[in-house]
């Protein structure tokens, strides 16, 4: 084999090298860029999700806080029914004692 040939080996071999640490070297930075952006979609997705968290808990406290109005004017409602009855009936009582200590 020549000496020119074995120069083109060389430099093919050299040149192969140089092209499988370009590749590696390629292959590291696409590994760190994809680490990189899958981080920051986590990142992103977390945020999104704490705020969807967030907007979730007003409705639902908004939620409870109406029912828990609604609660209350109900209870008032039926507070002032049952007044209102128990003092109708406490004049009925109120005859029905007389009736009895009287005699009538």
């Amino acid at each position: 084999m020549s000496l020119e040939a074995i120069q083109k080996v060389a430099d093919a071999e050299q040149e192969g090298q140089k092209r499988i640490a370009e590749a590696h070297a390629e292959a590291r930075q696409l590994l760190a860029d994809a680490q990189k952006n899958g981080e920051a979609l986590i990142k992103e997705v977390r945020a999104g999700a704490a705020e969807e968290q967030r907007k979730l808990m007003r409705q639902a406290e908004a939620r409870a806080a109406e029912k828990a109005a609604q609660i209350d004017r109900d209870a008032r409602a039926e507070g002032d029914r049952l007044r209102k009855n128990a003092k109708t009936h406490l004049n009925e009582a109120a005859d029905y004692i007389v009736r009895k200590v009287v005699g009538r």
